[in-house]
Formats: C-alpha cells, structure tokens, sequence
C-alpha cells in the first residue's frame, strides 16, 4: 500500500509542559514563546492542540500562540479522579495565570473548547478580552425525566468502562479519518492520525486518550445555566459555524441565529461553507481569515 503524503508544516511549534492543578499539561507554542498574552487556542473533545497547526499555518501574521492538551487528552497527564466539566473551566483559569498573567485573554476554541471558552468569558469576564468559539455552541437541552435512566447507564459503565479507539495501525486510522470528514485532504488526515494516536509494541494505533473520558456524564445537560453564563460576557464574542455542521441542526430552535443573538451579547457570527464539525481541520485557511480578521478588530 502506498502511505499518505505528509503535510508539511510551515510555522514550526515549540513543546513544553507545565503543571496545573496537580497534572502536566502539554503546551504548545507558535511565534515567540516568550510572549506573554499569546492567543490561547483550546482544542475540543478527544482532539489535541497539535491540530490547530493547519490554522496556524494559514494566518497572514506570526501571533504568538499558545494551545494545550486538556487534562486526559493528548500528550498531557490523566486525572485518576476521572473528568467534570467544571474542572475544565479551573484548568485554564490556573493556565491563563501563567500565559496571559498582565491582561485579559483572547480566546480561540473549537467544539468542547469553544464551549469551555464562551462560558469562561462569562464566568471569568475581567479575565478575558476576545471570545471566539468555532462550532461551540452547547448541547441539546436535558430533559429531567432522562435522570433515572441516565444514572443507570453511568452505574453500568463504571463497571466496564469504555475503551479509547485502536486501529490496525496509522493508515487505517487515516482511511477512517477521512471517511468521517471526506473534505480532509489525506495529508492532514496522516497529521491527525500522528497527533491522536501512538504505535503500540504490536505496530497498532492507538488513540492517546484516557478511556474514562468516555464515561457517560451522569448529569443531564443544563443549557438555561450555560445560557446564563453566555449573558454575562462582556468580551467581543464571535460564533464561527460550519455551513454542513453535523451537530448545530440537533438545537432546534437553540441553534438559530436569534437564539444565539439573545443570549450572547452583542455576538458576531459567521459561517464557512464546505465545512463540517471539524472546520478548522477542512477549512483552515478561510477559518483562519475570519479569526484574523476579528482579532485586528482591538
């Protein structure tokens, strides 16, 4: 079998870690990894921070940037007391401390990490001066009702958790790649493949996440509490969505535009065509344009 072309990095990262909250997190680093009030990216649900090296590469200027792997994720440590949404939110407080310790952060995050940032901003609003969530827009309301089966589901999984992805080995995990997201040229599908994923004894791929993030949250999702910390920011916010988002038609009516509109104050959103979920992974170069442009805006 032929293997894929690799993708070829234009603007190389530096990797480091730092300890927060008791755990190593794997940071990386484009521009001067001196600066101290880089542009903080934060990755989504079982991604690292080494994918946004396609946005990165399409920004017309050499920003300082930082991103890291959320706690269980990537090259950074697993939490052996498991994983809650609040901790996300406690992680990158004590992270900004150390990146952007003398002004207000701008926030660039996709999917779980938009979600995470936007709700920051709300929260924390003196802590952060620019807010962009690409394709982080919440989850479909809980339903209390859900509960008891819900707790059920969860007691279940505790006994026999999950597990993490393992492939026959890399290109097998790139024909899956793309697959999922058939707009993904195969060179960055190999990059993400290499990102997620490392080579066992046996030759395999196996995804490099901890397996109880995929635990059952035992808690419905309470999005009038998440509504309510969007109403609260202050911080030029901006929504980016995918014009073939797999996940925004789920809203219903949360995920119109009026919605959005009336929760998130004076929010800009925009929207990329030829894009699913993972835009920044299909679509770097015009999610890159659209982000750069709103951060000249200061």
């Amino acid at each position: 079998m032929t293997d894929p072309p690799r993708y070829r990095i234009r603007r190389r990262p530096a990797h480091d870690f730092l300890t927060v909250r008791g755990l190593a997190h794997h940071l990386t680093r484009w521009g001067d990894p001196a600066a101290r009030d880089p542009v903080v990216l934060l990755h989504g649900w079982a991604d690292t921070a080494d994918t946004f090296q396609f946005l990165v590469d399409e920004l017309e200027r050499d920003w300082p940037l930082a991103a890291f792997d959320w706690r269980g994720f990537g090259r950074s440590e697993w939490s052996p007391a498991g994983y809650w949404f609040p901790d996300y939110f406690a992680d990158l407080d004590a992270m900004l401390d150390v990146l952007c310790p003398d002004a207000g952060a701008r926030l660039v995050g996709h999917s779980m990490g938009g979600n995470i940032a936007l709700l920051y901003a709300g929260i924390r609003p003196e802590r952060v001066r620019r807010v962009v969530s690409l394709e982080g827009f919440g989850l479909p309301r809980g339903r209390p009702g859900d509960a008891p089966g819900r707790y059920r589901d969860w007691l279940q999984q505790l006994r026999a958790p999950p597990p993490f992805g393992e492939y026959r080995d890399f290109e097998d995990l790139v024909h899956v790649l793309l697959r999922r997201s058939p707009r993904l040229p195969p060179e960055r599908a190999d990059f993400i493949a290499r990102s997620w994923a490392a080579q066992t004894p046996e030759g395999r791929a196996r995804i490099v996440a901890d397996p109880a993030h995929k635990l059952l949250n035992p808690y419905s999702y309470r999005r009038d509490e998440a509504e309510a910390c969007w109403r609260q920011v202050v911080a030029p916010a901006m929504l980016v969505l995918a014009g073939q988002s797999e996940f925004l038609p789920r809203l219903g009516e949360d995920g119109s535009e009026a919605s959005f509109r009336a929760n998130i104050p004076g929010v800009r959103i925009e929207c990329v065509e030829g894009a699913g979920h993972m835009l920044h992974h299909e679509q770097p170069a015009s999610v890159a344009r659209i982000v750069e442009g709103f951060l000249l805006e200061e």
